[in-house]
């Protein structure tokens, strides 16, 4: 491969990457942002900078004019019901569009309860319904106020290594028959608790409930949006030059190390002690 083909190199070798960009829309930053989700925009800005890859991004709140086509990634955080029901008449009004710029090639992150809007639909603890807009074939359904909280820390085995985070959900996720998880549940609840799936996934499409947030600690997943973005923007010749990632896989390894001590084994009822 040429130095021309490959992202991120400096001085001498490097092939003009300051030319080459991602286009990322940060959806309703202003309502869908728990538990820091904001932090996977820094990391993915940090990612590029230090390749020399420009990052231009654009927050797209209720009633704003949306392209889904003139961006590589799409970005979506977690909120309360509350919030979900505020954002989800504009999201499903934009949906057919975000749907068909992912079929298309575009990239998307959507965590917890921007997760559950890019799946088919949310039955609250009442049985109300917010509906999403079918990115993922999955349905989510809260089993009422009395039910217990899925929280904890997670380990997740994934197509990209395994992958940590912190979930916090009372719905719980249902995926359909052809549906994939993003991974597979090590430690903590998942999806539903039940069946050992956490995520979805769908082309460069990720769903997840991993908050923490999801990106800094998981570099991997970080670059794989990257890549996809480039990708969908400039060709699949494009590849991402590697970055150095102590602190980043630090942070991984105590974050796992926490979820081993205090987070459920997959498919036990239990919960770890803290300890």
């Amino acid at each position: 491969m040429s130095a021309a083909q490959r992202v991120g190199y400096t001085g001498a070798m490097a092939a003009d990457p300051a030319t080459r960009s991602i286009r990322v829309a940060h959806l309703y930053p202003d309502v869908m942002n728990v538990y820091g989700d904001r932090g996977n925009v820094i990391a993915l800005r940090y990612r590029c900078e230090a390749r020399g890859i420009g990052f231009e991004l654009a927050e797209v709140n209720v009633g704003d004019p949306f392209d889904p086509a003139a961006f590589d990634l799409v970005l979506i955080g977690g909120g309360q019901d509350r919030e979900q029901r505020r954002i989800a008449g504009d999201l499903v009004a934009k949906g057919p569009d975000i749907r068909a710029a992912i079929d298309r090639g575009m990239a998307a992150l959507a965590v917890c309860g921007g997760f559950q809007l890019f799946a088919s639909r949310y039955v609250d603890h009442d049985g109300g319904v917010i509906p999403g807009i079918g990115v993922f074939d999955a349905e989510t359904r809260h089993p009422g106020p009395l039910a217990d909280r899925c929280i904890g820390d997670v380990v997740l085995m994934t197509g990209l290594g395994e992958v940590v985070g912190f979930e916090n959900h009372g719905g719980r996720t249902y995926l359909g028959p052809r549906q994939a998880p993003f991974g597979t549940v090590r430690r903590g609840f998942g999806n539903n608790g039940e069946d050992g799936g956490e995520g979805a996934i769908y082309r460069n499409a990720y769903g997840t409930y991993l908050h923490g947030s999801v990106l800094p600690k998981n570099p991997a997943l970080a670059d794989a949006l990257i890549l996809a973005a480039l990708r969908h923007r400039y060709g699949r010749e494009i590849e991402l030059a590697p970055l150095a990632d102590d602190a980043e896989q630090a942070a991984h390894q105590a974050a796992a190390h926490v979820a081993e001590r205090r987070s459920r084994a997959a498919g036990s009822p239990h919960i770890a002690g803290n300890h």
